[in-house]
């Protein structure tokens, strides 16, 4: 068999067991969250002896280690975000729209699950929990494919979640993990049409990139973080600071974390040396325009790439702007329209920020790590997308669903 073919073996197993979730009651799938979650407690000292074999075999840096690492805090983290999805409304049969045509036809639009969700995704194997979690929440099937270096976490974490389904007396088959790594196998399980029925690619750049040029099943696009936090000239220093180190340092690897400083220039004139020390202290690396160097000649200097770059790291560039307008247009150019702050005490220059700022996620006095499913109240999330197409922002259970109409008559026929 070739790859293509054990690919499409994995994915149609999926899609023949679909109905299981897709029609399962709201009562079904809250068990089937409760028995998940149960068993990665009981089962943590297993999944950590698994995930620990593939975090010892990382040779891609701290960073990518960090990302890879489950210890019990985060299993737990990972089980509270399945238990919360119990507390969640099932958004699969929620009517949207009803009325009665010309014609005595009576239309009703109703929300209904996407069908087969593929997952491709990078070295987070808490991202193979939250994602049956919400597939289960949302009537979806779900095929997952992470990446070969957490092959044994992803098995470990599918298997018990698998295995306590069936402990609850449900059929667990809906949810297919493929253990293919190779890149031959990632591009065939992007052209799953017909049993898969949309594809979202979590990870870097690359990976992204490489789903969007190379899929031929329909991609929501989930975006690198290139976030920005701004300083306007009315800014509130002892307010604005703790956001900045929050939105820089409390987790660098993710792509909420800001990567860009923009500074009002007559603020800058006061505070940069402040907003630089404390950067500094907090053990972060700073890359500078030339206006920023003029008032701190120790900064190293930022090329253009510093302006677009996601460092994933203790890192950031920063740039003195002109005002609010240049602000704007510089984010607009560089940013990833992911997250994006202001930190000001003027409320026309926030609003003017949060309308024409092109991301999905706009904070006022706020740190950008807070684009998130679990801290929007969506319970877990698949991703945070930065299309504009079906969903954009965090991708909790409404944006995993479509919808039907249904249409009931009384013999009506077309003139």
């Amino acid at each position: 068999m070739d790859v293509y073919e054990s690919i499409a073996a994995v994915c149609r197993r999926a899609k023949e067991h679909a109905g299981a979730v897709a029609f399962a009651g709201e009562a079904d799938m809250n068990a089937m969250l409760k028995a998940a979650a149960d068993a990665l407690r009981k089962e943590a000292a297993y999944i950590i002896a698994e995930n620990a074999v593939d975090v010892q075999n990382c040779t891609r840096g701290a960073q990518f280690a960090d990302r890879l690492m489950l210890n019990e805090k985060r299993i737990d983290g990972i089980a509270a975000g399945l238990e919360k999805l119990i507390e969640l409304k099932c958004p699969v049969g929620e009517v949207l729209e009803e009325r009665t045509l010309y014609n005595g036809l009576k239309l009703t639009r109703v929300r209904v699950s996407l069908g087969v969700i593929g997952i491709i995704y990078e070295a987070r194997p808490n991202v193979t929990a939250d994602a049956i979690g919400l597939c289960i929440k949302s009537g979806n099937a779900v095929v997952l494919r992470g990446s070969k270096d957490a092959l044994r976490s992803n098995k470990a974490v599918t298997s018990v979640i698998k295995n306590a389904i069936a402990g609850a007396g449900y059929d667990p088959e809906f949810i297919q993990l493929i253990e293919d790594g190779t890149h031959e196998g990632a591009t065939a399980f992007m052209r799953m049409n017909g049993l898969v029925d949309v594809l979202i690619p979590r990870g870097g750049a690359g990976l992204i990139q490489n789903a969007l040029k190379n899929a031929t099943v329909p991609v929501i696009e989930t975006g690198t973080g290139n976030c920005h936090v701004y300083f306007e000239k009315s800014a509130d220093l002892a307010k604005g600071l703790p956001v900045l180190i929050n939105a820089k340092t409390q987790r660098t690897s993710v792509c909420n974390a800001c990567e860009s400083l923009l500074v009002d220039e007559a603020f800058a004139q006061k505070h940069l040396g402040e907003i630089v020390d404390a950067l500094q202290k907090a053990g972060v690396e700073v890359v500078a325009c030339e206006k920023c160097r003029a008032l701190l000649p120790s900064l190293a200097a930022a090329a253009e790439e510093d302006y677009y770059t996601e460092y994933s790291a203790m890192k950031i560039s920063a740039k003195i702007v002109g005002g609010v307008d240049e602000a704007i247009a510089h984010i607009n150019k560089y940013g990833t329209h992911h997250s994006d702050s202001i930190i000001t005490e003027d409320a026309a220059a926030a609003e003017k920020f949060l309308n024409e700022v092109d991301s999905a996620a706009v904070y006022w006095n706020a740190s950008t790590r807070f684009t998130d499913g679990f801290e929007f109240g969506l319970g877990a999330e698949m991703g945070i997308s930065t299309q504009k197409l079906h969903a954009r922002g965090p991708m909790g259970l409404r944006e995993l669903t479509s919808y039907k109409y249904i249409v009931r008559g009384d013999g009506q026929v077309r003139g």
